[in-house]
């Protein structure tokens, strides 16, 4: 499973190369596409090689849920677009934030987290960790010195999403790293809005990157499907048997379409990155929206760090409809192109009601701590044309808009 004739080093080729060759295992059949291995387990010539590989000293396979040439070419490929040593995929994005997390974590350890996180990910903190006496703190992201005040002797991690779902939050992933490597913990970063292409954590000081490559990696609403990136150290001192003796492994299958979906990574987060920042434009000059809330406009509450830390606004934003609920509601309801879906980073664009869905679980003073009210949406743009977009914007929040300019006649 070697390809000789490939010599150059992956690693001094550009992302948009990478995607496309980097980490690729070819059979003796020099297939062209990545080959799909659908197996559960590996033969071995003999016994000697079976004991070998048990013990470490034979590189081979030994069973699926260990590893597997599909999974790893995938685990390969999203290392080099990273910049990271060592990758480990997963069955879903929540299994690779959970993963990272407790594979460091032991009972009496503390961690740290920013309170603006999805509603899975606040669960994990606040509710599963405790349970096997690990305590958690909850900080307002982007204060520093809340951090700092929350560091104890025994916090072990520390964990932040940024741009945050569904504020789009912009956190200093640099200082926040700076202050938990001073107390010896670690920092575990939620990248997943940014992409692996528009912010590099691991480059500000993150020590470990999570993906649910659900979302803009596999991007066409086809497979679930997570990764855990960071140092050999760290994979290998907190990730690998963790995940070998649990099994929340990738599928070969998943690994494969997620494989055939970075191909087209760049040129899609460019295409919908150059829309969102159209279309957030547009919602913020139409005077039935209270706020629009996206990275790459000057007017976003972190716009000098977003542009520091962030190489372009990404492809979603978040905006606020007056009216509240009802009018959010109307809008939505609406849209002909636009689908109404939880999911995000998707080919298609999708708008979600945070306050009903994902944030949902939150008690109403937690969602307006986090700016989650009730005419807020969070829009996902997909690839459609951008014209089309913003006649389906427009003509769904005129209907929305409807029943109030009726009232005040």
């Amino acid at each position: 499973m070697t390809n000789p004739r490939k010599s150059r080093d992956a690693r001094s080729l550009r992302p948009a190369t990478q995607l496309i060759h980097g980490g690729t295992l070819r059979s003796r059949f020099e297939e062209t596409s990545e080959a799909l291995f659908l197996t559960q387990g590996y033969l071995y010539d003999t016994m000697e090689m079976a004991e070998a590989r048990f013990k470490g000293d034979d590189p081979g396979f030994i069973y699926s849920r260990f590893a597997n040439p599909t999974v790893s070419m995938f685990e390969r490929r999203m290392a080099l677009l990273e910049g990271a040593e060592a990758a480990r995929a997963t069955a879903s994005g929540m299994a690779a934030v959970t993963a990272s997390l407790m594979g460091q974590l032991k009972a009496g350890d503390h961690v740290v987290a920013a309170r603006a996180l999805f509603g899975s990910c606040l669960y994990v903190v606040e509710e599963l960790l405790p349970r096997f006496g690990v305590e958690s703190t909850l900080v307002e992201g982007t204060d520093l010195d809340a951090w700092r005040a929350a560091m104890r002797p025994n916090t072990k991690t520390a964990f932040l999403e940024s741009p945050t779902n569904p504020t789009l939050e912009i956190i200093d992933i640099a200082a926040v790293a700076d202050i938990m490597h001073d107390h010896g913990a670690t920092l575990v970063v939620d990248n997943v809005f940014a992409t692996p292409l528009l912010q590099h954590p691991m480059k500000l000081g993150a020590d470990c990157v999570v993906y649910s490559a659900t979302k803009h990696i596999d991007g066409q609403g086809r497979v679930l499907g997570g990764i855990i990136l960071a140092s050999e150290k760290f994979i290998a001192d907190n990730i690998h048997n963790y995940l070998r003796q649990t099994g929340p492994c990738l599928s070969p299958f998943n690994a494969w379409t997620l494989l055939k979906s970075l191909e087209t990574l760049p040129v899609r987060v460019e295409a919908q990155g150059r829309s969102a920042e159209r279309i957030a434009d547009f919602l913020a000059e139409r005077p039935d929206v209270i706020r629009t809330l996206y990275p790459g406009r000057s007017d976003h509450p972190q716009a000098e760090l977003a542009r520091r830390q962030m190489s372009g606004g990404g492809t979603m934003l978040s905006f606020e409809v007056a009216g509240g609920k009802a009018a959010a509601f109307r809008a939505a309801n609406a849209l002909s192109i636009i689908g109404i879906s939880n999911n995000l980073g998707d080919a298609k664009s999708l708008i979600t009601h945070p306050e009903t869905t994902t944030h949902q679980r939150l008690k109403p003073e937690q969602r307006e701590a986090l700016g989650i009210g009730p005419g807020l949406l969070r829009l996902s743009v997909g690839l459609e044309d951008v014209e089309d977009l913003i006649e389906d914007l427009a003509q769904a929040l005129d209907k929305a808009a409807a029943p109030r300019r009726h009232a005040a006649e």
